[in-house]
């Protein structure tokens, strides 16, 4: 059975999805409250997006507002191509990628790579940027992901050898894609520590299709081609591009209606997109998405949870199945996000091998709604006190503003019958990251974007020892299977383990699924070449105006 806790390079590391430090353009305004600034006359390419950074450092974060930029600033050895149906990895920095033997994942670099500082980009800085992720191991990062990867050797100039734990590891190639991939200057960014943004912003040791010339927190990020680039994206067709942050999506809706911003991405209101999709002056741009919207309940200290006064397993699980007993994900769906999203019954989303219907068929009526009968029976067997008090926390300002009518849905839906009473509170995303880490919520909100288009990141990053949601969750048997269905090579060998992993997940409801979502971008009309694709990721290289 794999461990990922043997020793620190096997570690899985504990991650959040954050949202902190951004960025500036000269030329355009800030977009806390308003205004983003220049739909382009200078001919910059300018999209607006509430998804904060939490940091430039690609060990330092795990969210999907960081990822967004490094995408645009720092290389892969792998990646997907633009428009790609199906994911599948592709040589990105790397000229070729293979595996040599079935624990040796072997990558030859292109010839005459360089960072945006001019430095070369060699197999040295290949050994050093996945070195420093393991080393540092930042709660906040993303190397729970490379729980697999034993050791990084540096062959020749041009090649390295990834030695795995795990044999035959199918979802490797997708990691390299992943935020654990970007490739670092070896020269500007040290071994076993944190580089802050501006030091960073100041080294340039961006070797994406852009690279960052200026930036202010949580307002701007300028962008310039980076005219050494030889990735899988090529050159950008907008030579110059910049992100907006906006903390009212209201003010970003306004700003592309008005052109003052070329591309509207994360996150508009349901009642935005539709509204949006009657306004000629805007093109609305839908894409597979992958999102997933869930509550986390923390094991240690949810009902009866193993550091509360009244610890009791069987009394706790009971609890948590009482909960899906009583949602009903369709009603949420229509009624807060006007079927923008649909229910998600299983941990793995519908369009991806394995996805299942667990928490249909498992709880409720058995159709998807909810059975407060049902609830009721098992809190009683249980012997468990009704009502029961349950803390529910939720984030106001990282999953749009429609979150607050969500998580009332959710606290009126396990009210109705008298077996809850829901102390319902949300908190700002900076001290929210913070604090699920710390134990502080028993239950709360998080949301999923994919690293990778594989079933796999939506099970091992939740469910292995040590996992990123911090809540506690240990099952010897959902980790060997996890670590099992890695390494197999039979397709529907490893779709069936896939099953048996979320069956035993849904009986212990580590997580409660909700919904799933599409990826939406709005664009004036005269932008050209978004494309939302199975790789998740909005590359800015593509579009022009």
């Amino acid at each position: 059975m794999f461990d990922a806790a043997l020793t620190p390079r096997r570690r899985t590391v504990l991650l959040s999805l954050a949202g902190a430090p951004v960025l500036l353009t000269a030329c355009a305004q800030t977009t806390g409250g308003g205004s983003g600034g220049g739909g382009g006359g200078d001919g910059t390419l300018t999209i607006g997006t509430t998804d904060k950074v939490t940091a430039l450092d690609p060990a330092a974060a795990y969210d999907n507002g960081s990822f967004a930029v490094w995408t645009q600033v720092y290389g892969h050895l792998m990646n997907t191509e633009i428009g790609s149906e199906d994911g599948v990895p592709q040589p990105d920095l790397a000229a070729s990628a293979e595996f040599t033997s079935p624990t040796v994942y072997t990558v030859t670099l292109k010839e005459n790579l360089t960072f945006a500082n001019g430095n070369e980009l060699t197999s040295e800085d290949v050994k050093h940027s996945f070195d420093r992720q393991l080393a540092i191991a930042d709660p906040n990062g993303p190397s729970s992901l490379l729980a697999n990867l034993e050791s990084v050797e540096v062959v020749d100039e041009l090649t390295v050898e990834f030695h795995l734990i795990e044999g035959d590891d199918q979802t490797f190639p997708y990691v390299l894609c992943s935020p654990a991939g970007p490739i670092v200057d070896a020269d500007v960014f040290p071994a076993d520590a944190v580089l802050s943004d501006d030091e960073i912003v100041e080294g340039t040791p961006f070797s994406g299709p852009y690279s960052i010339t200026s930036w202010s927190l949580n307002e701007l990020v300028a962008l310039e081609a980076f005219e050494n680039y030889q990735g899988i994206y090529g050159a950008p067709e907008s030579t110059s591009a910049s992100l907006s942050y906006y903390s009212d999506q209201n003010n970003m809706k306004l700003d592309v209606q008005q052109g003052n911003i070329d591309v509207a991405y994360r996150s508009l209101s349901p009642t935005d997109i539709a509204d949006l999709q009657e306004d000629d002056a805007v093109e609305v741009h839908e894409g597979p998405g992958g999102e997933i919207r869930y509550i986390v309940f923390n094991f240690a200290t949810n009902p009866y949870g193993t550091d509360t006064e009244e610890a009791d397993e069987a009394k706790a699980r009971a609890v948590r199945q009482a909960v899906a007993d009583l949602i009903d994900r369709q009603a949420i769906a229509t009624s807060v996000y006007n079927d923008t999203y649909t229910p998600l019954y299983s941990y793995i989303p519908e369009g991806l091998p394995g996805s299942g219907t667990q928490f249909q068929d498992m709880y409720g009526d058995g159709s998807g709604g909810p059975d407060p009968d049902r609830a009721r029976g098992r809190l009683e067997d249980a012997e468990v006190e009704i009502p029961v008090q349950l803390s529910l926390q939720y984030n106001p300002d990282h999953y749009g503003s429609s979150s607050g009518d969500e998580y009332a849905a959710v606290k009126e839906q396990l009210e109705a019958d008298g077996l809850f009473e829901v102390d319902l509170q949300s908190t700002e995303w900076v001290q929210y990251s913070e604090d699920r880490v710390a134990d502080v919520y028993p239950a709360y909100q998080l949301g999923w974007f994919p690293d990778y288009s594989d079933a796999d990141n939506y099970l091992a990053p939740f469910f292995i020892k040590d996992n990123f949601l911090a809540n506690h969750y240990d099952n010897a048997s959902v980790q060997e299977l996890i670590a099992s269905q890695r390494s197999e090579t039979d397709t529907a060998a490893r779709e069936q383990m896939f099953v048996d992993i979320q069956d035993l997940v849904a009986e212990d409801v580590s997580t409660l699924p909700l919904l799933q979502g599409s990826q939406i971008a709005v664009s004036t009309t005269g932008v050209e070449g978004i494309t939302l694709d199975s790789s998740f990721k909005l590359r800015l290289g593509s579009i022009s105006k």
